[in-house]
């Protein structure tokens, strides 16, 4: 890749993060909005003209978005720590001391019982965090093949929240890990926790899996 080609690359994920974060104030402020009837339906008419423009060149299922080429290990528009996706947090994740930590906090677009999130919100970020701690553990990019929840306690909305994986056992191309999310001012009382089981998938199941995925490097 040139180096003109890697600017162009880099403002286009720039631009990318920036509509992400755009549509998200806009999710947020639509799901909580009491305006009038009227108001809404105004609003409802300018998102609709916004719509041509982006759809004008679009991907298919089947291939990866340019942003991502394939090689990037954190997707851009991933639904879970892609801040391209709208719907996503994004959950931020580092590694420490071998384990995946990522942060977020999720308002009412997540939200299921009142003032708590979505049980299905938290299993994806639990999945996410596993697939981290699966990849921080110096193995090749495995799959989910089993995922266990136990809810303890609601999780709060509008609450920073931390979200911890870490791999317990390995056995060939097959892991298995633990995972939970806790409120990050109080990291000793577990609200949501997992265990998940990953395995890394043979030449011939990724062939068949993605075999077909176009900018997918192998």
């Amino acid at each position: 890749m040139t180096a003109e080609s890697e600017d162009e690359l880099r403002e286009r994920r720039q631009a990318v993060r920036e509509l992400g974060s755009a549509l998200r104030d806009l999710t947020d402020a639509a799901v909580s909005t009491e305006v009038d009837s009227e108001t809404l339906r105004e609003i409802t008419a300018q998102v609709r003209e916004l719509v041509p423009p982006l759809d004008a060149v679009r991907r298919e299922r089947g291939q990866l978005a340019t942003v991502d080429d394939g090689r990037r290990p954190r997707r851009l528009y991933s639904p879970a720590v892609g801040p391209g996706n709208p719907i996503a947090p994004p959950m931020q994740v580092e590694v420490v001391d071998g384990a995946a930590v990522g942060t977020c906090t999720l308002g009412l677009a997540y939200e299921g019982p009142p003032s708590y999130v979505h049980g299905g919100m938290s299993a994806m970020l639990l999945d996410q965090i596993l697939g981290h701690a699966h990849a921080a553990g110096g193995a090749p990019p495995g799959m989910t093949v089993q995922l266990s929840l136990r809810y303890r306690r609601p999780v709060p909305l509008s609450t920073p929240l931390r979200i911890v994986g870490r791999i317990e056992r390995v056995d060939g191309r097959w892991t298995e890990s633990r995972a939970t999310i806790c409120a990050a001012d109080a990291p000793d009382t577990v609200l949501v926790e997992a265990e998940g089981k990953f395995v890394v998938p043979s030449a011939e199941q990724s062939s068949r899996l993605f075999g077909k995925v176009e900018g997918l490097a192998r």
